[in-house]
């Protein structure tokens, strides 16, 4: 009987423990999300790039920026790391978080793509 007691006291502490760290974890991630009070405007793209949620070329397309439209990069233009690509003549793993629609839609662009 003790033994049932101290097992189901070590899955609650578990699940605690669990939580505590999703907590964490999520607060984290929340505080890199990019500002776009502030960053670059008129920045044209080398080519037409597609735009993503995640820093990843597999990520979910949200929009595209066509060669040389003009878009806003948030974050005064402060690259972020992401999945490594081979884009626009270049081989890196920086992206920049772009806003190219006045709001309609944000996301991520290979940097080595845009002329910053």
């Amino acid at each position: 009987m003790k033994f049932r007691k101290f097992a189901a006291g070590a899955v609650a502490v578990s699940a605690l423990a669990l939580v505590g760290t999703t907590v964490t974890a999520g607060a984290a991630a929340a505080a890199t999300k990019p500002d776009c009070s502030r960053g670059l405007t008129n920045v044209p793209a080398k080519e037409t790039v597609k735009v993503r949620k995640t820093a990843k070329v597999s990520g979910t397309a949200v929009g595209q920026i066509n060669k040389g439209r003009k878009a806003f990069l948030c974050n005064d233009g402060k690259s972020f790391k992401g999945q490594t690509y081979t884009l626009c003549g270049k081989k890196s793993s920086e992206w920049l978080y772009v806003d190219p629609n006045n709001g309609r839609f944000r996301g991520y662009v290979p940097r080595a793509c845009m002329k910053w």
